[in-house]
Order: C-alpha cells, then structure tokens, then sequence
C-alpha cells in the first residue's frame, strides 16, 4: 500500500509540536490598551447610562435578573473604582427582541410590545442564564472600537465568566474583531451607537446577544457526534491513533490531542472532516495500494471497501502499517489552529495560514482559507490543504452548537465540519 504511504506522509512532528499544543491552552487573555485620543470618561456610571437610556431598558432588565445571581451586577456598574472598569456589549432593544424571539422559538413575535419582551425576561429567563448572559457579555478592562484587532485568528478577550473555579484566572473569552471592515463581537456585528463612555467604563452595541460557549468542549462534541454520514466517529478514532504514537504500549488515554480537546484552557479550530469524507477518501487510497500490489481492481474495490467501512479502520493491526500513529498525528495536526477561528473573520480572497504542523516544519506553508460573504455574513469558506488538488468546502450552518457544522463554539475553542481530508504534501 505504497500509494497510500505517498499520499499521507509526514513522518516527522518532533515534540515542538506537542509542547506547542500544550502551550496553546495556557495564552495569557490578550489586554488592550485605551489609545490616547480616547474621549474622556463622563461622569455618570455605567448603571446610570443603562438605565437612563430607553432604548436599553430590556437589557437593563437583564442585567437587574442577572443581579440575583452571584454577581450583584448593578452594583458592580456602580462602583467607580480603579479596579472596576469595564467594557459592557449591549444589545439595544431591538437586539434584545431578536435574541427573545429566537430563544422562544418564535413564540414572541418580534412585533409584541416591549412590555411582553419585558415579562418574558422576568418570566422565563432564569437568575443563573441571566446571569450568564451578563457575565459573558462584560469585559473587565476597558477599550474602544479603535483598539480592536483586526488580526486572524482572533485574540481572546476574558469575560466575567468562571468555568472552572478551581483553575485561577480561567475565564469564558470573547473575540472581539473589526476583519473584513465590520467591527463584530464572535460572529456578532456591532452597531451604533459604539463608544459609549461612562465614568466607570464603556458600553459597545451589538445586534443581538452573543452568547456564551456550549459549556462543553471539542472533544465532548468529536466524541459524541454520531449524525449519519456527517458525524465525527472516525474523526474520533483517527485522533486516538493518532495519541497513540506517544502512549505506552500504544493504549493509555487520553493522548495529547485528546487532553487538548478536553483542556477548558486550550484555545483551538477543529477543521473537522465528515464519516463520509474519511470512508470515502480512505477506500480510494486503499484500493490504489492494492491494485499497487496487484490486485484485480474489482477485488481490491470491495477490500478497501470493508475495510473502510467502519472507523475501527484506524485500529485495524493490517492497517498499522499504513496508517501509522505518526502519519496519522501528522494529518491531524494539519487539521488544527492554536487559536479561535470564526468563518466571519476568514479573509475574502485566498490566504494561507499556518496550522499545529507549523510548530514542526515551521518552513510548511499551512492551509489556504478564504470566505465568500452574504451582507455581513458567511455564505461560503473554503480551506484548502497543500496536497489537495482543490479547496474543501466547509459545511455553513452557524446553528448553535451541538447542532450546526460552522463556528460551533465550545469553551476551549470553534469546530467547523469540512467536505475533504486536509493533506499537508
């Protein structure tokens, strides 16, 4: 199976990679500064200015159920200490309505009354998702649109949130970024008014709630997605062999890959390949290497066949020496960004960029990303690896996660379904 071992070499990841992958969960959350030129605060705190602006009195609203909760939240936007800056995203009423509107299902028309918006909020939204809502959605720090980075991937910003107490200054991040022109919170577009100081901070609108991670992570999300033909099973047993090539005896778990995946510090984009892209990719390279050998073509078809049917293909003891944990480590980390990585922010003609690979073959030029947009959303992307003949399509449907294939976004990073195998060579 020569044609195979062509196809998917890349032998050589020294453990740079790994010590990068283990250092990509440990980033220090990006601060910006205040530029000079900043306006000068006012003199009415952050509390003041919600609630003196009508066009906000439903986030308001939230912020005062969020204030039952853990954090008295009011409070917190009163005091006016050094200590106690912040930048607040508000969605203004009309942003409010929309998220309202689709966490009911449709139930409150986006034509009710802001008094039914309003019993809703105190109705249905419980303390502890008010108090998320609010927690993610504040910035301890201060900073205005002309601080955004428009870099790629993204800087992550820290939030109010805490998803695991038990590891210090871990917080919940957000990704503020203002690539491809439109200034935007993760996927969410900001909107006027912007740069709205107070004397304790700073309020910046945004079009609807951006809201928190699934309070999961990619593995959860890899391990678990069964879909018929876009599922994750061999994606799964892929990275498992891939582990394997640093486990004693080749089978303790979790694995490298795997532990990064589960780490709530990691910050990662998983380009993730569907069943049906990885069973078929893997019966045509295995019918090539048996007619290599000699074997008739219709015979070695319905071989590669049934030996790529399942994902135990990966585990397969024939296969191991073909599919080697090295090679498959090699391919897996072609697959993988050491940062976040919306669809929103991909560049709109090609770009490369590099991947975890690049931590052992720093000279390698990495994938090629680009983003075909509808207004200010993603209609199209494309990635493309260096030994594919042409770009995969990425799978577009931002549905929240567990149940979308583009920008699913869990704690430690985003996830994006792809229709090809990425080969580094």
């Amino acid at each position: 199976m020569n044609t195979i071992k062509n196809k998917m070499r890349f032998a050589f990841l020294p453990v740079l990679t790994v010590a990068v992958l283990l250092a990509s969960c440990n980033k220090d959350v990006q601060q910006f500064a205040i530029p000079a030129s900043a306006p000068a605060l006012s003199n009415i705190t952050l509390d003041s200015t919600l609630r003196a602006t009508a066009s906000d009195s439903l986030y308001y609203l939230l912020v005062k159920k969020a204030s039952l909760g853990p954090t008295n939240f009011v409070n917190l936007f009163k005091a006016t200490t050094v200590s106690n800056q912040y930048t607040l995203f508000v969605p203004d009423n009309n942003g409010m309505k929309i998220f309202i509107n689709a966490i009911s299902g449709g139930l409150v028309p986006l034509a009710a009354p802001d008094a039914v918006f309003a019993g809703f909020i105190n109705a249905y939204i419980p303390v502890s998702s008010a108090f998320g809502l609010v927690a993610y959605n504040t910035i301890p720090q201060v900073y205005d649109t002309a601080s955004i980075p428009n870099v790629f991937p993204n800087f992550p910003v820290g939030t109010l949130i805490f998803p695991a107490p038990s590891v210090p200054f871990l917080t919940f991040r957000t990704f503020p970024s203002k690539r491809t022109g439109i200034l935007r919170v993760n996927t969410i577009p900001m909107t006027t008014p912007l740069n709205v100081f107070a004397s304790n901070g700073i309020i910046q609108h945004v079009a609807t709630m951006v809201a928190p991670p699934a309070q999961s992570f990619l593995w959860n999300r890899i391990n678990t997605d069964v879909a018929p033909s876009t599922g994750l099973t061999y994606l799964k047993a892929a990275i498992i062999r891939a582990d394997s090539a640093s486990n004693a005896g080749g089978t303790a778990r979790p694995g490298v890959l795997e532990s990064a995946l589960s780490n709530a510090a990691a910050n990662l984009t998983v380009f993730a390949p569907t069943d049906t892209v990885f069973q078929g990719t893997l019966t045509a390279l295995i019918t090539q290497g048996l007619i290599a050998q000699g074997v008739p073509p219709a015979t070695a078809s319905a071989q590669a066949s049934f030996l790529a049917s399942t994902p135990g293909v990966f585990s397969n003891p024939a296969l191991y020496g073909t599919l080697t944990a090295t090679t498959v480590r090699g391919i897996m980390v072609y697959h993988l960004f050491s940062n976040t990585a919306f669809t929103v922010n991909f560049p709109m003609t090609a770009t490369k960029y590099p991947t975890l690979l690049n931590s052992a073959v720093p000279s390698h030029p990495g994938v090629e990303l680009t983003a075909t947009f509808t207004g200010a959303f993603v209609s199209a992307a494309t990635i493309k690896g260096l030994g594919n003949a042409m770009a995969a399509n990425i799978l577009i449907d931002a549905t929240a996660a567990p149940n979308g294939s583009s920008d699913q976004f869990y704690i430690n990073g985003t996830l994006h379904k792809i229709t090809q195998i990425l080969f580094p060579q």
